[in-house]
């Protein structure tokens, strides 16, 4: 059985809400909070989950953590908390989900920062400057296709190195914008969205398997979008990886 990918979008932020883009790194609202507890009950899939690579921005890390603290290690949590299991679900933090816009609400904060805020997680991959919009980073269109392409080439390689693991699937939890390129899909245009990919580590190809999303249900095509982060239907699309 092959990996599936599941491309989850962050809950509710502040910056969501208020349409306030000047401030830096916004969190969750408490609505958002709560929306990724929802995925506790709401994720079926859980018990597959073998990796979790997240955005660094807080939205994302929190939507991690609150969101999947049943299938992760626990050694991504405080040894104070009761959060995450023994031999729980690998997390990975990958600048390149960073969301596209170069505008305060999408830029990251400084690691040290994120160090104290998330203790337990580990952000070593971010350079001194990672969250500054140029280069590999910056707001262009060019940019964004190149590192959602390294993305998808990343998550082919670690579908490969789980084709003989009992756990096997991988969510990616990212940006709705991002989540366009990342997924060559630019129809993804739903509050919340969480959209899952099956992904075939023999070929060139992740095929959209489901979508996930919050509140009612709305079609688009052959997918269904069923609430933030909840819900599943199977669609047919196959989006080309390299």
């Amino acid at each position: 059985m092959s990996s599936r990918v599941h491309l989850v979008r962050h809950a509710e932020s502040v910056h969501n809400v208020t349409k306030d883009f000047s401030t830096l790194d916004p969190s969750l609202t408490n609505v958002g909070i709560e929306q990724a507890r929802q995925l506790i009950s709401n994720f079926t899939d859980a018990s597959a989950i073998a990796v979790i690579i997240t955005s660094p921005l807080k939205r994302a890390v929190q939507t991690t953590l609150l969101g999947f603290s049943h299938v992760l290690d626990k050694r991504n949590y405080p040894s104070d908390t009761n959060h995450g299991v023994d031999g729980g679900a690998k997390l990975i933090v990958d600048p390149d989900l960073q969301e596209r816009s170069d505008l305060p609400c999408d830029t990251g904060s400084e690691r040290s920062e994120l160090e104290r805020t998330f203790q337990g997680v580990e952000f070593s991959i971010l350079s001194g400057n990672w969250q500054a919009k140029e280069g590999t980073y910056s707001a262009d269109d060019a940019a964004v296709e190149a590192r959602a392409k390294k993305v998808r080439r990343r998550l082919l390689e670690i579908a490969d190195e789980l084709k003989n693991e009992n756990k096997k699937d991988i969510v990616v939890v990212t940006h709705g914008v991002f989540m366009k390129f990342l997924s060559e899909d630019s129809a993804i245009d739903l509050p919340g969205l969480a959209r899952s990919l099956h992904s075939r580590s023999s070929s060139s190809y992740l095929q959209s398997a489901r979508y996930m999303m919050a509140g009612e249900e709305h079609h688009l095509g052959c997918f269904s979008f069923v609430g933030r982060a909840q819900g599943l239907r199977i669609g047919q699309t196959p989006t080309q990886l390299v």
